[in-house]
């Protein structure tokens, strides 16, 4: 007996057990999301810095309203957009790939502030110098300001990486079995939506755990200092 109610221990045990396959299949499928629109995020927002942070106005101006546009945009406007407005232009997208760019595209706008605060972290030295070792612009923000600016951005980028992962689910809206759709279809055909929507919980909480140990290993173990120019 808990808070009133009694419960029958042997078989919520033996339900959980018998529902674990199936949600560690939705796992997996968070997982490859969360990786897949991280990478598109990661890339896309240093893109967007970079073009941000150009000096000619014709290239910042628009990549300052495209990273505006896309933040102030709800995820699930974007999602919806991809999902239903491409293919009436002949682009058709499965709804796995359609889900995982709509999160990188929705984070590539946060991420690209990050790499902009860390590129303005490098003192101006370190461009000057590469100017002076007759480095390309192009040169100068590969090699010497992106190795220098991202250990510093770690923590930021492992937020967003967290962020991502918890919205995933989002995608069940497009019928991407994720594990919280997969809970969801479990308790509809069950009745039973405490035990498979706890274990989501469960799972959500270690996934998360885990990243954020991830995110603080690489922090400390990635080098925060300048770089030598030869």
């Amino acid at each position: 007996m808990l808070f009133g109610i009694e419960w029958d221990t042997s078989t919520n045990w033996a339900f959980a057990v018998s529902i674990l396959p199936i949600l560690l299949k939705g796992l997996i499928v968070t997982i490859q999301a969360t990786v897949v629109g991280f990478g598109v995020a990661a890339v896309l927002g240093l893109v967007l810095a970079a073009l941000k942070s150009s000096r000619l106005r014709i290239i910042s101006w628009p990549a300052r309203f495209i990273t505006e546009f896309i933040r102030d945009t709800p995820l699930l406007v974007q999602l919806f957009f991809l999902y239903y407005v491409l293919p009436e232009y002949g682009i058709v997208l499965p709804a796995f790939l359609t889900g995982a760019l709509a999160l990188g595209i929705q984070y590539s706008a946060y991420t690209s502030e990050v790499y902009r605060a860390g590129i303005e972290s490098i003192t101006h030295g370190q461009t000057e110098a590469a100017r002076a070792l007759d480095l390309s612009p192009l040169r100068t923000f590969s090699i010497v300001i992106v190795p220098q600016a991202i250990p510093r951005i770690i923590p930021a980028l492992g937020n967003y990486l967290v962020s991502i992962m918890k919205d995933v689910p989002v995608l069940s809206v497009v019928s991407v079995l994720e594990m919280l759709n997969v809970a969801k279809i479990i308790g509809d055909r069950t009745f039973n939506y405490l035990i498979p929507l706890s274990m989501v919980g469960g799972l959500y909480l270690i996934l998360t755990l885990v990243a954020s140990a991830g995110v603080r290993h690489l922090d400390q173990r990635l080098p925060k200092r300048g770089i030598p120019l030869k």
